[in-house]
């Protein structure tokens, strides 16, 4: 499943939308940042090797209101890179910086 920006409006909250599934990667990133690209690359394989489970993302430098939004209502505090695995809405593992790997993102995913 291709990664796909994490989305909100009005009529739908991004919350809603990840209550709605039972298990997605959340990624935060910021396209400025080069640890950030590295994990990028962790999570596309991460995605290809996980077809049917969402990975999300949202760009921290141009959703930076969403970010702070996913802060508080996880109170995880804001890292970039970062992945949120989320079973039913809710954060079952956080990693940030050299964390997001595809190793410890797969063995999250498998328990």
């Amino acid at each position: 499943m291709p990664i796909s920006p994490l989305q909100h409006s009005d009529d739908t909250p991004w919350h809603d939308h990840v209550n709605a599934l039972p298990l997605a990667v959340l990624y935060k990133h910021s396209p400025a940042c080069g640890l950030s690209s590295i994990a990028m690359e962790e999570v596309k394989v991460l995605s290809d090797e996980y077809p049917d489970v969402p990975v999300l993302m949202v760009d921290v430098l141009g959703q930076r209101t969403l970010s702070d939004a996913i802060e508080a209502r996880f109170r995880i505090r804001h890292e970039s890179p970062q992945a949120i695995i989320l079973k039913d809405g809710a954060p079952v593992w956080h990693g940030s910086h050299r964390q997001v790997t595809l190793r410890r993102m797969s063995a999250e995913l498998a328990e």
